[in-house]
């Protein structure tokens, strides 16, 4: 078996500051007979210069044209942007978070050039679970309520309410739609800043363990379309944190309640990747983070964890490490035969959309 070759090109999206493989990760590649072809500062701004790379073993080059054409596994954080298309070539595998559901026009592109698309969303571990979606998940929910916070300031155009309050005033209230791996840990986040919360989540089971877990410091209700507008009435700051994996997120916010929500009050919706599941959002950028409509600020950034890059890049990568590893050493076809988890990531193939909802939601054929 030929060495496996596996290109990691600096990431292009505004404000990303991640990178798919550390000096760490490069080093277990090269060790397990690999090869690693890394575009010059791909991960300067993770904190890792072009010398770490060269010493762990990999090789710099200074265009991302060749590190896209020399490879057999290109490895990236996020999905590729209209820029990179061209790059695209028959053949070609790529691990990185692809998002399909909400991009059919890549969607399109990835099968009418044949790329093997290993989504990191959808790799599934043993017991089910999505554990390269996990470390950014948990990012994005605590990130949330530092955000927010952030943008009710005054000076920001919020509403100036501070989430934990002081002694004698009204602490803000947060309200978390969705109590999945983001939601949890934007509770926490919130919980710890003296901030009342309340989550909605249609798992009766599940808001049952966050009950007992947080001894009464939260409201729990089941989510349903009164209860969400009665709690999105009366939020400072709303977190929707709904995600159906792959699919698109359902829009479980309306316009309407939107409307309800009081001047300055501020939206951060980390579902943004799929779609969002506030009727009113749209993606924003590092650039230009927030709108505003019916007077609300609104926050949707979909490469979230970018803010945190070092941290984001370390979760990242020591999830993907052992996934990688297994390509590396046993080759793609065989890793994926081999390791059913691994197999669910496939998302395209031979020129067509093989997982069931991300064809579902971009009118595919799975």
């Amino acid at each position: 078996m030929d060495p496996m070759i596996i290109g990691v090109p600096k990431e292009i999206k505004i404000g990303e500051t991640r990178v798919s493989m550390t000096p760490s990760l490069c080093r277990r590649v090269i060790s397990l007979g690999g090869e690693v072809i890394i575009e010059r500062g791909a991960g300067r701004s993770a904190g890792f210069a072009d010398a770490e790379y060269k010493a762990a073993g990999g090789t710099v080059v200074l265009s991302a044209a060749k590190v896209w054409k020399n490879a057999n596994l290109i490895l990236k954080v996020k999905e590729p942007l209209a820029a990179e298309y061209e790059f695209l070539h028959e053949g070609q595998a790529l691990f990185t978070y692809l998002h399909l559901a909400a991009g059919p026009v890549l969607a399109k592109e990835l099968c009418r050039k044949a790329i093997l698309g290993i989504a990191y969303e959808t790799v599934e571990g043993v017991d089910g679970s999505f554990p390269l979606l996990k470390p950014m998940s948990q990012i994005a929910g605590r990130l949330s309520i530092q955000i927010g916070a952030y943008f009710l300031q005054s000076q920001h155009g919020g509403s100036g309410v501070l989430l934990g309050g002081i002694p004698g005033t009204m602490p803000g209230h947060v309200v978390v739609v969705g109590a999945g791996n983001s939601g949890a840990h934007a509770m926490q986040m919130a919980v710890g800043m003296g901030a009342r919360v309340t989550v909605l989540d249609l798992d009766t089971r599940r808001l049952e363990a966050l009950d007992i877990e947080y001894r009464g410091r939260i409201v729990t209700l089941m989510s349903n379309p009164a209860n969400i507008a009665q709690a999105v009435a009366d939020a400072d700051l709303l977190i929707g944190a709904v995600l159906i994996p792959a699919a698109k997120a359902p829009i479980v916010v309306s316009k309407k309640m939107v409307a309800q929500m009081q001047r300055g009050s501020v939206i951060v919706d980390i579902a943004i990747d799929q779609g969002g599941c506030i009727e009113t959002i749209r993606p924003t950028s590092h650039e230009k983070p927030t709108y505003e409509e019916h007077g609300v600020i609104h926050y949707a950034v979909p490469n979230m964890p970018a803010l945190v890059g070092r941290t984001s890049t370390m979760g990242l990568t020591q999830a993907t490490e052992p996934f990688v590893a297994m390509m590396v050493q046993k080759g793609i076809e065989r890793a994926l035969s081999e390791h059913k988890g691994l197999a669910r990531g496939v998302n395209t193939r031979n020129g067509r959309v093989t997982y069931e909802a991300v064809a579902k939601a971009v009118g595919f054929d799975a």
